[in-house]
């Protein structure tokens, strides 16, 4: 497991934005593949979007069909620090958003978080007029 530390959720009307971080602390970030995850009903928590390392210094990013063309998942290696950016904000966004690692070198993308071992705490995202 490797430390990981949510930050910039809040409150947002309808059709806004917020950019998630986390933070991480482990060597070799850049290797690592990221998610982001949040609770859905009846499902422990549900993917949002993975970004994951190729081989070839270059990633790969997937997302929810729930939130495709609106989500961007970014990751900056020099920071140790994977971001997602939320546009075109909806009610049914609310949630906590979690942000998961995965095995280094992975280049295979898991939306099952029972993949994951190693978790934030936590950003609560609440998105309402």
């Amino acid at each position: 497991q490797v430390p990981l530390v949510e930050s910039g959720g809040g409150l947002v009307p309808p059709g806004g934005s917020l950019r998630l971080s986390c933070a991480a602390s482990m060597r070799a970030f850049s290797t690592y593949p990221m998610n982001w995850f949040r609770p859905a009903p009846g499902k422990e928590r549900e993917f949002v979007a993975a970004i994951v390392w190729t081989g070839t210094a270059t990633y790969y990013a997937d997302y929810a069909d729930s939130v495709k063309g609106r989500f961007t998942i970014s990751r900056d290696n020099a920071k140790n620090t994977v971001y997602l950016q939320m546009n075109s904000l909806k009610p049914e966004d609310t949630a906590v958003y979690y942000c998961a690692a995965g095995t280094p070198y992975s280049g295979s993308v898991l939306r099952s978080a029972a993949a994951f071992r190693s978790w934030g705490q936590g950003t609560q995202v609440t998105v309402s007029s």
